[in-house]
């Protein structure tokens, strides 16, 4: 059973679960047959945060030299021989019941499963799993989100042939939850009582921006919305003012979009790896560390951005909330209080 904790203590417990992930893949890894998926267009699916998780792991797998593309049940329903060669299934449960759908429908392709572990129905469902052991979690996916990307970032490194030590990525949260935590705090306080929220990132770190706009919806009942960086200058920038808020992730053209905003008067936060970007009136810089890995690096990033998020929920009196509206026919087993 993996347990149902509080956002404030899933958020604390990242380095552990990482660490536990990251050993737990690596063994599984060496025991699993990945012959059948070599040389295939690979097709991720995912739904909610899962579905962050796919956007995230086809831009890796692409940029690896492996044609991928990210997709919801929704565009998969019907079409799945059409989509692509061999399929992901993300799910940290295992039970959602789309993903399961649509992964019944593929049935004559090489399919394997990334959930929590291993006893679920999605993993008996493709008869391969990759389990990330991400352990006890919040409804709003902090750990099971992390070890979704752990387990892909490493699994994609042994399918392109890649090297990259991921016993640094750890350490590494373990910095960026303790050196974080004051300035996430003033980018709380800044993004308080905000009528609307856009987060903005470019590559993973779109994948990211959605799921930080998950996060918000969930763990803080704010609307919000994550955006492309180039799309977002595109005419979505237009409805921010005093009253809403930005998230801008990134090094590039993010960090000028933070300040530009911040100086029409809009409370922004940027998480950068920049190190020459000053906070300033209305803008908050959380700076991280880089590793130099794609994915590594997008699990610093939401890791922060979560840190903000805790920080958010306390000041709106919603500490360890659960769901308000739950769906009766997302999931193949019944919702509970004490597990996710």
């Amino acid at each position: 059973m993996m347990k149902r904790i509080g956002y404030r203590p899933a958020v604390a417990r990242q380095t552990e679960s990482l660490e536990i992930g990251r050993r737990s893949v690596a063994e599984a890894l060496e025991s699993l047959d990945l012959a059948a998926f070599v040389g295939k267009t690979m097709g991720l699916a995912g739904i909610g945060a899962s579905y962050q998780a796919a956007l995230a792991g086809a831009l890796y797998l692409r940029a690896s030299g492996i044609r991928a593309f990210a997709y919801t049940p929704t565009d998969l329903y019907g079409r799945t021989d059409a989509a692509a060669d061999a399929f992901i299934a993300l799910s940290a449960s295992g039970q959602s019941r789309e993903i399961s759908d649509v992964m019944r429908e593929a049935s004559g392709s090489p399919r394997l499963a990334i959930c929590r572990g291993t006893d679920n129905p999605l993993a008996d469902l493709t008869g391969a799993v990759l389990a990330t052991d991400s352990g006890a979690d919040n409804g709003a996916s902090s750990t099971g989100y992390t070890g979704t990307l752990l387990a892909l970032g490493m699994l994609i490194d042994r399918l392109a042939g890649k090297s990259f030590d991921w016993a640094t990525l750890p350490p590494a949260v373990a910095v960026v939850v303790s050196t974080a935590q004051q300035p996430a705090g003033g980018a709380a306080w800044l993004l308080q009582g905000r009528t609307a929220i856009d987060i903005v990132g470019a590559g993973i770190g779109f994948a990211n921006a959605g799921e930080a706009a998950m996060l918000i919806r969930e763990a803080v009942r704010v609307p919000a919305s994550g955006w492309d960086t180039l799309n977002y200058l595109h005419g979505p920038m237009e409805s921010q003012d005093a009253a809403t808020g930005l998230i801008a992730i990134g090094d590039g053209r993010e960090v000028k979009i933070a300040q530009d905003v911040a100086g029409f008067g809009c409370p922004s936060v940027l998480v950068t790896r920049r190190m020459d970007v000053v906070s300033a009136d209305r803008l908050v810089v959380i700076s991280i560390p880089a590793l130099g890995n794609t994915i590594a690096d997008a699990i610093l990033e939401i890791v922060a951005i979560q840190l903000v998020i805790g920080e958010m929920q306390d000041a709106a009196g919603l500490t360890d909330i659960v769901f308000r509206y739950r769906q009766t026919d997302t999931k193949l087993k019944p919702w509970s209080a004490t597990e996710v």
